[in-house]
């Protein structure tokens, strides 16, 4: 006899004992759970009566269920990526025969709302987007800002195919690396408009707090038909957190043992007319060397960080929003006795420093208006104003980068088709104001694109996104972008995802090689020595859900991908200078990526790897790309008592990295442990960061030369060590 019947027949043995004396009489239901798109058994569907799980359905999605006539009891049936269906036994039929519950895909766990992407521009639910899009919300964002608070460097580091590349030893500056390719080839946007580009880029991450966020979406793969140029590796959409007739008021004070801190708080609310948020932040760290080598491995910083929003609803059919966000930070690295001040010469030579000086001011306007049940109109316009100053001994950059982004959009939603049609423009002035040097990196670049992209359901399993636009770039030429994404979804528990594109990344002055030389001796970047760089991928992924039981679900996702990209920007030192020319050969980055998510009970298993083969071809010469770890291997054990007590364990590990010096990085593993106490009105939380200590500086050298004219290598793995971090957050 099958497990789930013997459930069921124990069950009703209890009910019966206990109600024993009762005269009513005693009723069998024959129960039979399955696929409504598939007419496929269900296996392990849970039977409950009155909120209290009895049963499971076997091999065959059968089960039976013999009660007694106690009342109006009710009857519901839940299955992991199905949408759970109830019934009053009342309702049904008593007269013996086999009872058929059909049930459909639903697109979220139970209980809470669809996720829905807005990245992809048709603002559906993730399950039913064709496009490949990973998402980080609601716990597991709030977890990952625990272990940083003051920018998103964690937010996304932890995912598989995504790495974090520091590009300044003593300044700390990263930039967005996906599947193998360099930071530049990563769009970085913050509801939808442009965030950090050009010469922000590399302070993009450093400078972008996570607490504001709702969640953060990720396309991997080509995504430049969505965006426009510099795409090509993916994009990066942070989704800020809108009012609700609910107020929200939340404080997070956050120390590091670096001797650092985070301040953050945020306010929402929203009224029948008007609604706000406010966003502030205050970051600072003192100069932290955990290696006593002399130089910051943390530089001394100090930001501010204020993003005020109004939004306005003149009607149910529209919505205004006014967003301005201004940052301000200076960050010292380099030598420690500089930094403590101590600005006097070293063995005759000028102390090795570092300084920072940024400022960031931007303005967001987007308008939403529903002309009818079917088409809405979208309205974005965005201006950004960022200056920054570099200054190293016997050197100084300075210079003003001015941008603005408008886009227009219309929405029509023909139910299982939807279109979107739109147009956008981008301008970039670039201004070069140091004085000390012949070279000039200003620049004006200005794009206008026009673009359609349709997304139809053919039947309830096959879906087909298909898009295409246009782009014509100032000094360049024009450039047409198709893309292609397919869903197959044969059951609840499978679907499968094929897509591709073009893509194409203007050449600017500001790329990972150009961050680490400060721009020293950089000639210009113009149409009559460089190109646009072109491209195109493919990329294809599977995911299974498997509900062992009611207590243990397992779900798997496996992608692969490969990325082509034709004459890339390079660094070419000749006489004293260098210049950024587009190589003769290409880069192709190809692998795979693994996720395996395990639940049970209060407890969550999270396993990833990531196999990543990015190369350099030029002629008949094939090298190996610097800083592209062939092998990550993730872990996180994650134990969640609801509304009580957080405890997270995570293990990382890197595998050897070619370096740009022809050197090899050694291995290394990152482990964390974080722990938080909940209480209805605040909670406390630690974290032990990279607690096992594994540092460059611990087994490899940053910098070659000598202390005061160092010649600073490839960063490779961490700099600053283990780390503790804690704090309080308060909701008010």
């Amino acid at each position: 006899m099958k497990f789930a019947f013997c459930a069921s027949i124990l069950f009703c043995a209890i009910f019966s004992a206990l109600f024993g004396s009762s005269a009513y009489a005693q009723i069998e239901y024959r129960l039979k759970v399955v696929d409504s798109t598939t007419n496929e058994p269900l296996i392990g569907a849970t039977i409950y009566v009155d909120s209290v799980a009895v049963a499971t359905t076997d091999e065959e999605g059968k089960t039976i269920l013999i009660l007694y006539e106690l009342g109006n009891k009710v009857l519901k049936v839940t299955f992991v990526g199905a949408a759970p269906k109830t019934f009053r036994f009342a309702d049904l039929n008593k007269n013996g025969d086999e009872i058929i519950i059909f049930l459909s895909p639903k697109e979220e766990e139970e209980d809470e709302p669809p996720v829905v992407i807005s990245s992809t521009r048709s603002s559906r639910s993730i399950a039913s987007i064709p496009t490949r899009v990973e998402f980080i919300a609601g716990e597991e964002l709030e977890e990952k800002a625990n272990m940083k608070a003051g920018d998103i460097r964690m937010v996304l580091s932890e995912s598989t195919g995504i790495q974090i590349q520091q590009t300044s030893a003593t300044s700390a500056n990263a930039s967005i690396r996906i599947q193998g390719l360099d930071g530049r080839y990563t769009q970085l946007l913050k509801d939808g408009f442009p965030l950090y580009a050009g010469a922000a880029s590399g302070l993009g991450l450093l400078q972008t707090p996570p607490l504001d966020l709702k969640q953060v979406e990720v396309i991997k793969g080509s995504a430049s038909t969505l965006y426009g140029g510099g795409a090509i590796a993916g994009l990066v959409n942070l989704i800020s957190k809108t009012p609700s007739f609910q107020k929200e008021a939340r404080v997070t004070l956050n120390l590091v043992s670096s001797l650092g801190g985070d301040v953050s708080a945020f306010y929402s609310k929203r009224n029948q007319k008007f609604g706000t948020t406010l966003f502030a932040t205050h970051s600072r760290n003192e100069a932290y060397n955990p290696a006593s080598i002399n130089f910051s491995a943390i530089p001394k910083f100090e930001r501010w960080v204020f993003n005020p929003k109004l939004f306005y609803y003149p009607s149910n059919k529209t919505t205004l929003m006014l967003g301005f966000n201004g940052m301000v930070e200076e960050r010292l690295g380099g030598d420690m006795e500089y930094i403590n001040g101590d600005r006097g010469a070293l063995g005759g030579n000028t102390r090795f420093f570092e300084n920072n000086e940024s400022q960031r001011y931007s303005t967001q306007l987007a308008v939403d208006h529903r002309i009818s049940p079917t088409i809405s109109l979208h309205f974005k316009n965005s201006l950004a104003q960022f200056n920054r100053l570099i200054s190293i001994p016997n050197y100084l950059f300075e210079g003003d980068q001015f941008s603005t982004f408008s886009e227009l959009t219309a929405n029509i939603d023909k139910g299982k088709s939807d279109w979107v049609v739109g147009a956008n423009a981008w301008t970039e002035d670039f201004n070069d104001e140091d004085k000390l040097i012949s070279s000039d990196l200003s620049y004006n670049q200005s794009v206008a694109g026009l673009f359609v992209q349709n997304l139809t359901e053919f039947s309830k399993k096959w879906s087909l996104e298909s898009g295409v636009r246009y782009d014509l770039v100032e000094d360049y030429k024009g450039v047409f972008l198709p893309r292609l994404a397919l869903l197959y979804r044969p059951t609840a528990r499978l679907n499968a995802r094929a897509g591709g594109g073009l893509g194409y990344k203007t050449p600017t002055p500001f790329t990972e090689e150009s961050e680490r030389l400060q721009f020293q001796l950089l000639r210009p970047v113009t149409s009559a020595t460089n190109s646009l760089e072109n491209s195109y991928g493919v990329n294809g992924d599977v995911n299974y859900v498997i509900p062992v039981n009611k207590d243990l679900v397992i779900t798997f996702n496996q992608l692969f991908y490969y990325t082509f990209l034709d004459r890339p920007l390079e660094l070419v030192s000749s006489g004293g200078t260098s210049r950024l020319l587009n190589s003769n050969g290409h880069i192709d980055t190809r692998g795979a990526e693994t996720n395996v998510k395990i639940t049970y009970k209060d407890f969550k298993l999270f396993l990833g790897y990531t196999f990543t083969d990015a190369r350099k071809h030029v002629g008949d010469v094939l090298t190996e790309m610097p800083l592209t770890p062939r092998n990550r291997i993730n872990a996180v054990l994650m134990y969640e008592v609801d509304e009580k007590w957080k405890l997270g364990l995570e293990s990382y590990t890197f595998s050897k990295q070619q370096l740009s010096d022809g050197a090899v990085g050694q291995s290394y593993v990152l482990c964390g442990f974080m722990a938080e106490k909940l209480w209805e009105r605040f909670s406390i939380y630690i974290n032990f960061e990279n607690f096992l200590d594994a540092r460059q500086t611990r087994f490899d050298t940053i910098y070659a030369g000598s202390v005061t004219n160092p010649n600073f290598r490839d960063i490779y793995a961490p700099l600053d060590g283990f780390l503790v971090n804690g704090g309080i957050k308060l909701k008010l």
